[in-house]
């Protein structure tokens, strides 16, 4: 598992700018804040590997948990996606021209909607997969 998520990590590292280069004329940071950029892609990186081995191994724990199949696999493309999804995010950002407001509308509604409906599905799966014991009398 872990060396699935560190393969996917340096994939993610490497590629970001290959499948995304920089814009002609693209504005760069200022030199002080470019360490926080790069520290949040190292952290996206992470976070891709992270959904790379759960895609590849975090099926099988979710099914045991008991919460039905229509849920499992629901929470389970939600985490994924969770997962997944900060590395092209931040890229798509990055290359969009600033003045494209539709093409960010696309942006935050490909990816922002499915990680709020993601986060309802993973707290009903929770709730749902808690042990009769946890369960606080309502």
């Amino acid at each position: 598992m872990g060396a699935v998520a560190l393969a996917g990590t340096i994939a993610a590292l490497a590629l970001g700018r290959v499948i995304w280069p920089d814009p002609a004329g693209a504005p760069t940071p200022p030199r002080d804040l470019v360490p926080l950029f790069v520290v949040l892609s190292v952290l996206e990186a992470l976070a891709f590997g992270a959904g790379l081995a759960f895609v590849c191994f975090g099926l099988a724990p979710l099914r045991r948990l008991g919460a039905g199949a229509a849920l499992t696999w629901a929470a389970y493309a939600s985490i994924s996606f969770m997962l997944l999804s900060w590395w092209p995010h931040d890229n798509l950002h990055r290359v969009l021209g600033h003045a494209d407001f539709a093409g960010l509308a696309r942006i935050e509604y490909l990816f922002h909607v499915p990680l709020m409906a993601g986060a309802v599905v993973v707290a009903v799966f929770v709730l749902r997969t808690r042990r009769a014991g946890d369960r606080v009398p309502a």
